[in-house]
């Protein structure tokens, strides 16, 4: 399975690593660490290092509660990091639902869109048709604000795998190529624990959609719900839910600790192989 990221190719027969650089002062898990450009770009190198195939960069927090960020606030943000790391050799992500920002993040080199509004919002369709670049389609219910209050389904498996065929659909309808997408679950966006953990069960159901499914899992709050382990104590359990993850058929994993989870793939790896 080959994910086209403008210029780059990117082979998910195997599981690939999206590294997470957060340019905001309030991101749940690293929150202000690495603002600033020099700080981020040097983040995202080190991150390139430790075995991250895609730079994930976001200038808005979406954690539970987070209010929203002005446009040009959050283009001040992403576009210089974005600049820094042209050429880097990892695909360079862009973590962001305002169509403004889409459109400059790939004018100055965004090899992706990762978009938790699965592009509803007005003209961000066009922009990525217009485009070559990837894209990563969430699930979410309500907004960032609002949307760990009580969130309710009937059969969440089966909602966010039908609102992912219809977004999915309408980004192919609009000329979005469906090897240019991949969809996420969204774990923990709108979400209480049961209904993470069922989709994480089930999470094998979503690869017959056809395309690339992507797992965020890292440092959540289903984690530290189910150990009693602060954010920055999460890495070990994260790491038990991403080995579950892949071995469910995720082919991309959005992590904060890109060295374990090297480790951790090496690991599922080499016992796969070993069966060949």
């Amino acid at each position: 399975m080959i994910l086209h990221c403008c210029d780059i190719q990117l082979n998910l027969t195997q599981a690939r690593i999206m590294g997470i650089v957060n340019v905001t002062p309030d991101s749940f898990s690293d929150g202000g660490q690495y603002s600033g450009t020099a700080n981020a770009v040097r983040h995202a190198f080190e991150l390139i290092k430790q075995g991250a195939d895609v730079i994930d960069i976001g200038g808005e927090s979406t954690r539970p509660g987070a209010a929203d960020v002005p446009v040009q606030q959050e283009l001040e943000r992403v576009i210089p990091v974005i600049q820094k790391l042209r050429g880097c050799g990892a695909v360079i992500s862009v973590d962001t639902r305002k169509p403004e920002v889409m459109l400059a993040a790939i004018a100055e080199g965004a090899h992706m869109i990762n978009d938790i509004n699965a592009l509803q919002a007005e003209g961000a369709l066009a922009i990525l048709a217009q485009s070559d670049v990837a894209v990563c389609l969430m699930h979410k219910q309500g907004l960032p604000a609002t949307m760990q209050q009580a969130p309710a389904y009937v059969d969440v498996v089966r909602e966010v795998q039908d609102f992912l065929t219809v977004r999915m659909a309408a980004a192919t309808g609009f000329g979005v190529a469906r090897n240019r997408i991949v969809l996420d679950p969204g774990f923990g966006f709108g979400k209480s624990l049961q209904h993470n953990l069922k989709l994480l069960h089930h999470l094998d159901r979503f690869t017959e959609l056809g395309v690339p499914i992507l797992a965020g899992l890292s440092r959540k709050s289903m984690l530290g719900q189910l150990t009693g382990r602060a954010v920055d104590e999460r890495d070990f359990a994260g790491g038990a839910a991403l080995v579950i993850a892949v071995l469910k058929g995720a082919r991309m994993l959005r992590v904060h600790n890109v060295a374990a989870c090297a480790d951790a793939l090496k690991i599922i790896q080499a016992v796969e192989a070993s069966d060949e």
